[in-house]
């Protein structure tokens, strides 16, 4: 990895720290979490459900909303934060199945693993680890689910490959995320505090869904996109050259991918 790639991979675990213990953060997090939700398409129900000690407002889209989650199922959840999509999950399938969540900030694992101790869910399991080399066995999840989480991994094509990797066959990942679909501001680009923000790191579009088939995965389809500029204003976003950010720049949307049965 780069020195670059490591210094954007810090910058993004300091900024989720200090969310996660409830420090101050000009890239998401806070603001009424549950209209947040709404807005990203989760149901009221679903936004409230956990706003006391998951729902940290970070997402940028409801990947479960798709997900079409079976009984019995292993679920991973990739960028999990402090548990809120890992336990919608969870809730969805009861007793039955496993969630596993995986993150790379220590700060996060500790308060979803806290969170979960309290809810008494002992099917929701979450693990310490990177996602381009992520801790789980080859051929052993049947859903990966993530929001807005993949646009903040430096190295993208080895994330898509961990997916496909840890995919059982037959098995699909639907995740939210942001994407360009315009230029950036230059400035933008550059800056390490708006890819922190989940701006500066997204791959353009049709590259984004290339990345996934070159991974080995099939049907690759864009299920809902809504324009991201307002989004990512209202999480509290900042970075050189945020202001400049127009209409037609970025785009968050919810992607559906199988792996070859």
């Amino acid at each position: 990895m780069s020195g670059d790639a490591l210094i954007l991979r810090e910058v993004v675990r300091a900024t989720y720290a200090r969310v996660a213990t409830g420090g101050p953060s000009c890239c998401g997090g806070g603001g009424d979490v549950v209209a947040m939700g709404e807005q990203l398409g989760y149901d009221s129900d679903d936004a409230d459900l956990f706003a006391d000690v998951a729902n940290l407002g970070l997402g940028c889209g409801a990947p479960l909303n798709f997900a079409d989650l079976q009984p019995g199922e292993t679920v991973l959840d990739l960028g999990s934060g402090a548990g809120f999509d890992a336990f919608l999950a969870r809730r969805q399938m009861g007793d039955e199945g496993l969630v596993l969540g995986v993150d790379m900030t220590p700060e996060m694992i500790a308060r979803a693993r806290r969170n979960a101790a309290q809810l008494g869910y002992t099917n929701v399991q979450f693990r310490l680890g990177e996602i381009e080399c992520l801790p789980v066995r080859d051929a052993t999840v049947d859903l990966v689910i993530s929001n807005c989480v993949l646009n903040l991994v430096p190295e993208k094509a080895a994330a898509f490959a961990e997916i496909a990797r840890v995919l059982r066959p037959g098995g699909r990942m639907v995740v939210s995320d942001i994407v360009t679909v315009g230029e950036l501001p230059a400035g933008l680009r550059a800056d390490a505090q708006a890819y922190a923000g989940c701006v500066s790191g997204a791959l353009p579009r049709d590259e984004y869904l290339a990345g996934l088939a070159a991974a080995g995965l099939e049907r690759v389809e864009v299920l809902r996109q809504v324009e991201a500029r307002e989004l990512v204003n209202s999480a509290g976003c900042c970075g050189e050259g945020l202001d400049d950010l127009t209409d037609g720049m970025i785009a968050s949307v919810t992607v559906r991918a199988w792996k070859p049965a």
